[in-house]
């Protein structure tokens, strides 16, 4: 009997479903519902017989700390599956230290982000923001030719990170007539779409060719201030930086700084350290600047596809064959 850890909204949404589901593959299940108040708890008993959880999106962030709560204190908890493709807290690589197995929905909300980061990417490219500006102040001005921007065929985007984020971005932006150049940060084929793809090693020989930067990777001790003071000297005045992986994979004062001083001519960020972005920052004011608030993911089809990945994990960890999107020990440090 596999007794599962859910929320209240994932068990009004798709308990009925996923009964029905087990019973058609004969899949022993009962549900224990976590409580909807912040302030309730699962019971002890009810903890004691938890053996695998779904941290569906509805928990965080407000009920992450009374998931979590109970996934520590759940001491026959042998598998979590996670809505999301980032592993990076500390409670992951803690349970998995205990030995329960890890899976995420890696690719749920793929094209989701991938669309935010190209919405970004044209948006700065064809200069919305500055028309927006306008927009508020009821400004009719035109463009002059002399501040025209430059054609986006042909213009060179270096994109950090080669899983389906970057996959789908690699596809709509070639289809954009850009030249894509990907830093792929682990061994495997190169993408379709991608013009050339290169290893972390060369990165900081990449860096000068780049119109644009798109970080599109996950947040790794590798990876962890990839995009230093230095990292961003190296991009050619003018360029473009789009960050939808973590805040904590650049330096943001030093892009503030790039972006304030014109090196860096426009940034789309969705991420950022610390989150949420305090009042004082100087993104939330600067005019060549899109913020948004970790929300680049937010899609409405995402829940069932989190809910198609874990029913077919459900089925798989029944007979004991390998799980979908596993995450391994190094995966999660």
């Amino acid at each position: 009997m596999t007794t599962l850890l859910v929320s209240t909204s994932f068990a009004s949404e798709f308990g009925a479903e996923l009964d029905a589901f087990a019973k058609v593959h004969a899949l022993p299940l009962e549900l224990v519902v976590l409580p909807s108040d912040v302030d309730a708890r699962v019971t002890p008993e009810d903890t004691a017989r938890v053996t695998a959880a779904l941290f569906s999106g509805d928990i965080h962030p407000e009920r992450s700390r009374s998931f979590y709560s109970t996934l520590r204190k759940a001491q026959h908890l042998q598998w979590l599956h996670v809505f999301n493709a980032g592993v990076d807290a500390p409670i992951f690589t803690e349970l998995m230290q205990r030995s329960v197995r890890l899976s995420t929905s890696s690719g749920s909300n793929a094209e989701a982000v991938a669309n935010s980061a190209l919405a970004g990417l044209l948006a700065l490219s064809r200069g919305l923001p500055r028309w927006i500006a306008q927009q508020r102040e009821r400004e009719w001005r035109k463009t002059p030719r002399a501040e025209a921007r430059p054609d986006l065929r042909g213009q060179t985007l270096l994109l950090i990170g080669a899983g389906a984020i970057g996959g789908h971005i690699a596809t709509v932006a070639r289809a954009l007539g850009l030249q894509v150049v990907v830093v792929r940060l682990r061994p495997g084929a190169p993408g379709d779409d991608a013009h050339e793809t290169h290893p972390p090693s060369r990165l900081n020989a990449l860096l000068p060719r780049a119109d644009w930067l798109i970080i599109a990777c996950p947040l790794t001790p590798e990876t962890r201030g990839l995009i230093d003071a230095a990292a961003l000297a190296r991009l050619p005045t003018g360029a473009h930086v789009v960050n939808i992986g973590r805040g904590e994979i650049i330096d943001q004062p030093a892009l503030i700084a790039a972006l304030e001083r014109g090196d860096v001519a426009g940034a789309y960020l969705d991420v950022f350290d610390p989150e949420p972005l305090p009042l004082d920052s100087l993104l939330w004011s600067l005019p060549n600047v899109i913020v948004s608030p970790h929300d680049a993911a937010t899609a409405a089809g995402n829940d069932r596809r989190v809910f198609e990945m874990f029913c077919a994990n459900l089925a798989r960890w029944h007979a004991r064959e390998p799980l979908l999107n596993e995450v391994t020990t190094q995966a999660a440090r």
